[in-house]
């Protein structure tokens, strides 16, 4: 039996206590009965001074996605014994890595309608989307000095935007509706003759909004400008055809998808062919277009877990769904005054980001210590400041603090989003009463009327 077909009782027992582990140690089944007191103290977890009892259900799968034990069965030979540099052009231990590797670049190809030539590996999205933004830029530079891009991109994309700018180059950061969707005409208006590229996020990381990226492609290609989507949160979530949507780069990663983390790929459009120039000097590799060894068994991993979505997308999705209205149907049937950030419509199901009134979300973060899960606001070691994507949804300060977003994927469990219901609900009543706002509100007092004196 494979190695990781061992390991798969460990996922299935996420949140098992010492009872669940003690049946897989000799050393346990053999051990004397622990007293009550004991057995908490196993069961217990400290981590930075918190202590919860056990580990917490797994919610946050925008952030990150436990890797699919299929995936772990194909990387672990090219870890264990088949561990040639696929550059090695010399013997068997490079020739077969090759062949893995260009394998799992024909099957990323495979789930977003590309030729295997156009994919490029990388160690991520982050890089994927440095190479794109700067890349095309700075090698059209003599003719095309302008980007168009959104306000609620992911970090990395305004962050080489913003480096852009120092260079000399303008940038166009288009704002979008309440939904969280970009207005197309708006779009279309922005893009100037030396526009050089086009980049919108494919699925919203923060709030899963899911633009419309056919629509996007099409006012791009009219244009004769470049259309780039960072589809890191979209990849094996949602169909993708990049010739269809006219993607001509796109921003892919490993670990969002239950691969492995350190690994991705940048989708480069050959016919009509689109340049960039390299971000990383050295052997060569990738066709000149990233440049150091390409790590075998992560790719390896990466191409299967494409391969597993292509497969199963269908199912996922019609079972994230019905998961996703479980939780919200759930919360919203013990909580009142409970919003949900960006379109319900134009949305992937696995990121639910909700917003509840009169409770601050980092306090509800500190009291759900059983679950895991992320908040919209973004934590300084100054400040506290709200998300600047919800900000440009237009979602009030107050609002954007209360901010929670829940992930949800292949392998949550009815039980855990139960779980979640209760502890977020149990949570949110808690700290509302004890927010003298919340009362003043069920008075009947109108908050933003009254005049807050400063000491």
């Amino acid at each position: 039996m494979a190695l990781s077909r061992r390991l798969l009782p460990l996922f299935l027992r996420r949140g098992a206590g010492a009872g669940a582990r003690a049946h897989l140690s000799m050393a346990a089944a053999a051990a004397p009965a622990a007293s009550a007191s004991e057995e908490e103290d196993e069961q217990s977890v400290t981590v930075k001074g918190v202590r919860i009892s056990g580990r917490p259900l797994y919610m946050d799968m925008q952030a990150t996605t436990p890797v699919d034990p299929r995936v772990l069965d194909a990387m672990l030979p090219f870890y264990l014994s088949r561990y040639g540099n696929p550059h090695s052009r010399t013997h068997l231990y490079g020739w077969e890595s090759d062949a893995a590797v260009e394998a799992a670049r024909a099957r990323v190809a495979a789930l977003v309608g590309a030729d295997p030539r156009e994919i490029f590996f990388t160690s991520g999205a982050t890089e994927c989307n440095n190479v794109a933004v700067k890349g095309v830029m700075r090698f059209y530079r003599d003719r095309r000095r302008h980007v168009v891009t959104t306000q609620t991109e992911h970090k990395c994309v305004l962050d080489s935007c913003r480096y852009l700018q120092q260079e000399g180059f303008e940038v166009t950061y288009l704002p979008v509706r309440g939904d969280g969707l970009v207005d197309l005409a708006q779009l279309e208006d922005a893009i100037r003759p030396d526009t050089g590229l086009v980049s919108v996020m494919a699925v919203n990381n923060e709030i899963g909004v899911v633009q419309p990226l056919e629509e996007i492609g099409r006012i791009c290609k009219e244009k004769g400008v470049p259309f780039h989507t960072d589809a890191a949160q979209a990849l094996g979530k949602i169909p993708i055809d990049v010739n269809r949507m006219g993607i001509g780069l796109m921003s892919l990663s490993g670990h969002k998808i239950y691969g492995p983390k350190g690994v991705g790929a940048l989708y480069l459009r050959r016919r009509p062919r689109i340049r960039v120039e390299p971000q990383m000097s050295g052997g060569g590799q990738e066709r000149g277009i990233r440049s150091g060894t390409v790590p075998t068994p992560l790719v390896v991993g990466f191409g299967a877990a494409c391969e597993i979505a292509a497969q199963e997308m269908d199912y996922d999705h019609r079972r994230v769904s019905a998961l996703q209205q479980r939780l919200l149907d759930g919360i919203r049937a013990q909580v009142d005054e409970v919003v949900i950030n960006g379109s319900m419509e134009h949305r992937y199901p696995g990121n639910l980001n909700l917003s509840f009134a009169y409770v601050e979300g980092e306090s509800l973060l500190m009291g759900l210590k059983e679950v895991a899960v992320s908040s919209g606001s973004a934590c300084t070691s100054a400040s506290l400041e709200p998300s600047y994507v919800l900000r440009a949804l237009g979602v009030e300060e107050d609002m954007a603090h209360t901010s929670i977003r829940f992930g949800i994927g292949r392998f949550t469990t009815e039980e855990e989003v139960d779980r979640a219901i209760e502890l977020t609900v149990h949570q949110v009543k808690k700290l509302r009463d004890m927010s003298p706002l919340y009362e003043m509100a069920k008075a009947g007092i109108d908050l933003k009327s009254i005049e807050w004196s400063q000491h």
